[in-house]
């Protein structure tokens, strides 16, 4: 009878006899057809083992889903309904496909078993893990089409990468940067079929482009061609272009990281702490003029542009601050950090085409201490009588004399800078000293990168 005889390919199935209970290329259909799957065309449909148990298998273009092989219901059980339910998985979510095979040392042979997907998950706090399905089989034939089906399927995420260049920082993660790319990046890059150039290099990733310093994290939104567009900064000095970044920061924190460059032989957490310590112990202002163009609304942008107002050599649009300040901070992402879970700047975003402009003037060590500590809780860290804050486009940066008084415009004479090669800034985590004025320039969404910003993560769905 022919639903006996199905019924004894399953049991076959099940007991991992390798007969032709396998073989199937078509399943029974031992339970009606999911609404879901019958809404999209359906490119494959068989019997696999998943979790231990016989499951009705239908692979759709966008997604896989599985029901457990309904038996007869016994009488009186209200659990039965609950073991039939239906899973499923997004397409969109598998990264690699695997022929899944036993390995016999004595007879130098594999013996297949099916196939293995490999899966990225969304954990809680942005983190992302991958994970596997099983889908037993044991027909070479069944899983060859299955396993091509996968392959080309896959393969149409035109987005995701097939080769990338890595910068690897020697320093980073006390120096045991490269045993971490060894073990836990390299292995999931090359799972995906994505070949690799590795330099190393003093280069930093941003915290804020996946909102956790999670490794596996960012390696799986490079498997995933998971991309989004980032406002970049121009640094030029004297008409010259310096470099490109993200964030920068003038005074306290450019000093403290020339400090921390002095003692590179200190352990990076040392080296650190002993910076901090020794720029507060030795706290004191720069006097310096800062000019900067605020953001404008897009009615009052396109009347300025309109009238010719909004441009760069323009006098009228920009604002002058000017005086004896502690810490000019520059932010054109958030900066998140393990430092400041809020983020450096917590009002700005990614690509919302704006920078954080965040000036501490100055105050006694005390005040500015409590208001470097707000950075590490959930409190206002602007929430000062000594600090201001602005969202601009540009800004100029000009460490001036200090006369006391006298009148800046009719200084001739240069500043003197604080070290032998000029002021030093903190861009990036990378040290760059400058004699002179610093303008830095904001070129919205100017590049791709690779990740997912806190937003759309915490607003994506999980299967």
């Amino acid at each position: 009878m022919p639903g006996s005889r199905s019924r004894r390919r399953v049991s076959a199935l099940e007991g991992g006899l390798e007969e032709e209970a396998s073989a199937c290329t078509a399943a029974p259909s031992p339970s009606p057809q999911p609404t879901q799957a019958s809404a999209e065309q359906i490119l494959l449909r068989g019997i696999f083992e998943i979790r231990r148990g016989s499951c009705d298998v239908v692979l759709s273009e966008r997604a896989l889903r599985w029901r457990p092989i309904r038996p007869e219901r016994p009488d009186g059980d209200s659990k039965f309904d609950l073991l039939c339910k239906e899973e499923s998985i997004e397409l969109k979510d598998v990264f690699s496909v695997k022929l899944k095979r036993r390995c016999s040392a004595k007879h130098r042979s594999s013996t297949l078993l099916g196939i293995t997907l490999f899966i990225c998950l969304k954990k809680k706090q942005n983190k992302l893990k991958d994970s596997t399905l099983d889908l037993i089989n044991l027909s070479e034939d069944h899983c060859e089409i299955w396993f091509r089906q996968f392959k080309k399927i896959l393969a149409g995420f035109s987005n995701r990468p097939k080769s990338l260049k890595i910068l690897l920082n020697p320093q980073s993660h006390k120096k045991e940067a490269a045993q971490v790319y060894s073990e836990k990046v390299e292995p999931l890059l090359k799972l995906a079929g994505i070949t690799t150039d590795v330099t190393r290099s003093s280069n930093i990733l941003a915290h804020s482009l996946h909102g956790v310093p999670h490794v596996v994290t960012a390696t799986l939104h490079i498997i995933m061609g998971h991309t989004q567009l980032v406002d970049v900064c121009t640094f030029s000095s004297t008409g010259k272009l310096l470099r490109f970044g993200f964030s920068a920061m003038f005074g306290f924190g450019g000093r403290t990281l020339a400090l921390a460059e002095k003692h590179r032989w200190m352990s990076p957490n040392q080296r650190r702490d002993f910076a901090v310590i020794e720029a507060l112990a030795k706290l004191k202002p720069e006097y310096c003029e800062i000019s900067f163009l605020p953001l404008q609304s897009s009615q009052e942008e396109q009347e300025m542009r309109t009238q010719g107002l909004l441009k760069s050599d323009c006098d009228e649009p920009w604002r002058v601050v000017q005086g004896e300040f502690l810490n000019v901070s520059i932010m054109a992402i958030p900066c998140l950090c393990a430092a400041a879970p809020q983020g450096l700047a917590p009002n700005t975003r990614l690509n919302n085409g704006s920078m954080a402009l965040i000036i501490a003037q100055n105050t006694s060590r005390p005040e500015f201490i409590k208001h470097l500590k707000r950075y590490g809780t959930v409190k206002n860290q602007f929430n000062f009588p000594f600090v201001e804050t602005y969202t601009v486009d540009e800004v100029k940066v000009h460490p001036r004399k200090n006369t006391h008084g006298s009148n800046l415009e009719e200084e001739a004479e240069p500043p003197k800078a604080t070290s032998e090669n000029g002021f030093p800034w903190n861009v990036d985590g990378d040290l760059m000293t400058v004699a002179s004025e610093v303008h830095v320039r904001l070129h919205p969404r100017l590049i791709s990168l690779y990740g997912r910003s806190v937003e759309e993560m915490n607003d994506s769905q999980v299967t």
